[in-house]
């Protein structure tokens, strides 16, 4: 099914995960460690709510602590609106877990894990502008722009993607250069014209228009499942994984980034603004093309429950407990409600 392709006013200072998102951590939590999932059945007990809200903790720690208020505070204070809005910080985790995953210190990881979250935040106070989305709600409240204007949004989004770069660079400390580079690397394909800005193009031009599924696959592989390729990966490299291993984990990555856009997709049609914490209905309003449209709902939940396995899958050599969290994030993607 899924093919790698490689050519998506400052707040308190240790907010935690968006309130809603606890009911799809409990879910995954229940699901782990009730045995109801068969790769962490001869697990220890894991609990997913507590391991996903301790990291949370950390990064929202890391990204205050590298992005204080300074001059000019009306960019910086931009940045972090959006930075520390919240959200269940997925690609963080997931970097952190792979590091963690490969036998590799996640103190190491953490530079690299606040940098995806830098350019995550940057797709979307960029994709919710009036050029692209044109959203007015972002994690349950107004967007960057509505707040500080497009100019300082814009602006706000540029500086946290080089920002991103300059902290993974000066502040991992412990790696071979080498690997630092490798991480720069992945993360700088997976934001440009081979990632995230070539989905976005494509789904751009694609609206109002009947796009076949190859076309969507492209879309959301390149437009979400890269910078979640690029989470696992990095991780994995900073943890010091070897080839065979990184590759390993690029397809589990692939898989749960594909799967996220699927379920995006579902939740579109199927939740409330007010549980999604953004506009709900946004791509039936615009006409585009979604996997429920093309597919289906029942047969675009069986696609995203087949990438599920299937991520799940590339992690058969892994001993129980070591993978417990990675299979706990494929499935609170699989199961998430916003």
């Amino acid at each position: 099914m899924i093919r790698a392709m490689h050519n998506r006013a400052p707040t308190p200072r240790t907010r935690v995960s968006h309130p809603r998102s606890h009911r799809a951590l409990a879910h995954v939590s229940a699901v782990a460690t009730a045995g109801q999932v068969a790769e962490v059945h001869s697990a220890p007990a894991f609990d997913f709510e507590m391991y996903m809200r301790d990291r949370a903790e950390m990064v929202n720690k890391a990204l205050d602590a590298a992005l204080p208020s300074r001059y000019p505070e009306v960019l910086v204070d931009s940045m972090r609106y959006s930075v520390l809005a919240g959200g269940k910080r997925v690609r963080p985790a997931l970097t952190l877990a792979a590091c963690d995953l490969v036998g590799g210190d996640m103190a190491t990881a953490l530079p690299t894990a606040c940098a995806m979250e830098m350019i995550h935040t940057m797709s979307l106070i960029h994709d919710d502008l009036p050029a692209m989305d044109n959203d007015d709600f972002r994690r349950g409240r107004p967007t960057n722009h509505k707040v500080y204007g497009e100019d300082i949004a814009i602006l706000a989004g540029d500086a946290l993607l080089s920002f991103a770069f300059e902290h993974i660079a000066r502040d991992t400390k412990g790696v071979p250069a080498d690997a630092v580079l490798k991480v720069i690397m992945e993360l700088g394909r997976a934001v440009g014209a081979q990632g995230l800005s070539a989905g976005q193009a494509v789904d751009i031009k694609s609206e109002g228009q009947e796009v076949g599924l190859e076309v969507l696959e492209y879309i959301h592989h390149h437009k979400t499942a890269a910078l979640l390729e690029a989470a696992v990966v990095c991780g994995a490299l900073v943890g010091g994984a070897d080839t065979a291993t990184v590759e390993k984990l690029r397809k589990y990555a692939l898989n749960i980034g594909l799967a996220f856009q699927v379920i995006d997709d579902i939740l579109d049609v199927t939740q409330t603004t007010e549980t999604l914490g953004k506009t709900a209905a946004k791509d039936l309003a615009v006409n585009k093309t979604t996997y429920p449209k093309l597919l289906g709902l029942e047969a675009s939940r069986k696609v995203a429950d087949d990438l599920i396995r299937e991520a799940i899958a590339q992690l058969d050599e892994f001993e129980p407990a070591r993978k417990a969290p990675m299979v706990a994030l494929a499935h609170l993607i699989g199961y998430r409600k916003n």
